[in-house]
């Protein structure tokens, strides 16, 4: 269950980027938004879900761009560019596009996750040296990191390296640790990498692998950050295999009639050596049946759905958090309202799943769909070209007036009542086109 993200200095977010799913406070209405887990005795809440507005490179991808960075990072375990370049999101894989590109000296990069899984609050922060955007020959190096569980201090890694309290994480400590606790500290400070995070390597080599396992077992399963969703394609997998047979997965086939598709079947095909399948539309033209690849015969919002719709089943079965970038791109809003007051549903989301996408389509903003909390907004400076993240519920804050529950959120976007959109007119771009060619 997630609960902060942070980052700052990564592309257009120059200044810190918070983003929160701790419900604000005073908000009333769709309580049933909020999910609580009791941690030693203390209740925290989080929200179930969120949605993003701004205009056109605003820097809404930039928020999913972000988690997803972090995450890649952490699992690689150091500040080293990836060896297979194939995520969509190129700066996870190339950390010189990460830093700001207006920055004239290095600036530190630096990212935070809060969030708990299997009981436990666990809150991850590292900043990294990545030089200047586009220095590819930067001697890239971890400024600071630090990991709390429960809300005590495990590590902080500055110019030196220091360690709290152990006895809240004591069952996940490695074998005879308490025999062996001074010499593993002086070997960690002794041996700490500049382009290495000691969480992925000193700490779960002597300190504890079952901490750092459930830390990446999160990252890897739960907190699920699609990057370009429009490039998506679920490759599915299936052990022993027999080539050219058609599996077809009941539950997906049953979403799909509802979807509106029932003049046929989706299954997948498996071709090659690799178990790898392939999503085709199956028909009933004889006793065997005819299947082709769906891309021939299915539209792109039926396949968008279908690549889609098991990421949503993951993340509900397994409390996963599933963040997507433009996730309702070619999927009727009646689906996607469905799919949200799914994920509102106390009943169905008893495993405290959660869904966050950005979005320009301004039907979200409903006062009977969203709380005031979830509706997120971003907007960049047309000056300095910054980025700023803020909420709904900020509005009643810091001098600004507040929004109310039964206002029309959706006129008062159109009317910039809260920002994060533009006024757009390409009228002189054809004026001068069409004047040119009277010229001619």
């Amino acid at each position: 269950m997630l609960l902060e993200f942070k980052a700052s200095n990564y592309k257009s977010f120059k200044d810190e980027l918070v983003f929160s799913l701790i419900p604000a406070p005073k908000q009333k209405g769709l309580d049933y938004s909020v999910q609580e887990e009791t941690i030693e005795k203390r209740t925290y809440k989080s929200l179930c879900s969120a949605v993003i507005y701004g205009p056109n490179a605003s820097g809404k991808t930039n928020i999913i761009g972000a988690m997803d960075t972090f995450k890649s990072i952490v699992l690689r375990g150091h500040l080293r560019n990836a060896e297979d370049k194939n995520n969509p999101n190129a700066a996870a894989d190339a950390l010189e596009l990460i830093p700001n590109n207006a920055a004239d000296s290095p600036v530190p990069v630096s990212f935070s996750v809060k969030f708990i899984e299997d009981g436990n609050l666990i809150e991850y922060t590292f900043s990294a040296d990545l030089g200047t955007f586009l220095d590819v020959d930067y001697k890239r190096r971890i400024v600071s990191e630090s990991l709390s569980v429960n809300e005590n201090k495990i590590f902080v890694r500055g110019n030196e390296l220091e360690f709290g309290s152990f006895q809240s994480i004591e069952a996940f400590m490695v074998n005879a640790f308490e025999q062996n606790e001074d010499g593993a500290k002086a070997l960690a400070k002794s041996n700490l990498n500049d382009e290495e995070l000691f969480l992925m390597n000193g700490f779960k080599n002597m300190f504890s692998a079952k901490l750092v396992a459930l830390i990446s077992e999160w990252l890897d399963h739960k907190f699920m950050v699609i990057y370009r969703a429009d490039a998506m394609q679920l490759i599915r997998k299936f052990s022993d295999p027999k080539k050219k047979s058609v599996y077809i997965e009941k539950t997906l086939n049953e979403a799909a009639t509802y979807f509106g598709i029932n003049s046929n079947a989706l299954g997948y095909v498996v071709e090659g050596d690799n178990n790898e399948a392939k999503l085709c539309s199956v028909f009933k033209q004889s006793t065997k049946g005819t299947a082709i690849p769906a891309e021939l015969f299915e539209s792109y919002g039926t396949i968008r759905f279908v690549n889609m719709f098991p990421l949503v089943v993951n993340a509900l079965l397994n409390g996963g958090t599933l963040i997507v970038d433009e996730f309702d791109a070619s999927i009727h809003p009646m689906a996607l309202m469905n799919i949200i007051n799914i994920f509102h549903n106390d009943e169905i989301n008893v495993n405290h799943a959660q869904l966050i996408f950005n979005t320009h389509n301004p039907i979200f903003l409903n006062p009977n769909l969203y709380r005031r909390d979830e509706i997120k907004f971003v907007e960049r400076d047309d000056n300095s070209h910054v980025s700023s993240h803020y909420s709904l519920s900020d509005f009643g804050t810091a001098g600004k007036s507040g929004v109310r529950k039964n206002e029309d959120y959706m006129k008062n976007y159109f009317v910039d009542r809260y920002g994060a959109i533009k006024d757009i007119d390409f009228t002189p771009i054809f004026e001068e086109l069409i004047f040119r060619g009277k010229e001619v």
